[in-house]
């Protein structure tokens, strides 16, 4: 039986050039203990923007409005492991701050 781990790793940021940097320290690290065949990444996701409408005026003029937006930028990292270093290792990396990241394990079982 032949057993097939994934880690997806999820990265999430308002700022693209801070997720980026945070793609290569992850790279950086990784890349001595695992070969670059088994790492797939960073997929850049469609960018996530959300559009706020104000009204300027607080009491007429509700023609005069103003827009805000936020973007939200995601890139996926997926890892196949050959040891459980690997994960140890990842846990350790201090990543920029205004970056925010979820790790998933995915086990596959074949015969």
């Amino acid at each position: 039986m032949i057993t097939r781990e994934k880690i997806r790793i999820s990265l999430y940021s308002f700022n693209s050039k801070i997720l980026e940097e945070a793609c290569k320290k992850i790279f950086s690290i990784i890349s001595p203990i695992i070969n670059s065949e088994n790492i797939k990444g960073p997929i850049p996701l469609p960018t996530r923007k959300r559009i706020y409408c104000v009204l300027r005026s607080p009491h007429v003029d509700k023609d005069s409005r103003e827009q805000f937006e936020i973007r939200r930028y995601k890139r996926i990292i997926d890892i196949y492991p050959e040891s459980s270093q690997t994960l140890d290792t990842f846990l350790k990396i201090e990543l920029p701050p205004g970056v925010s990241f979820n790790v998933k394990i995915y086990s596959n079982n074949s015969i």
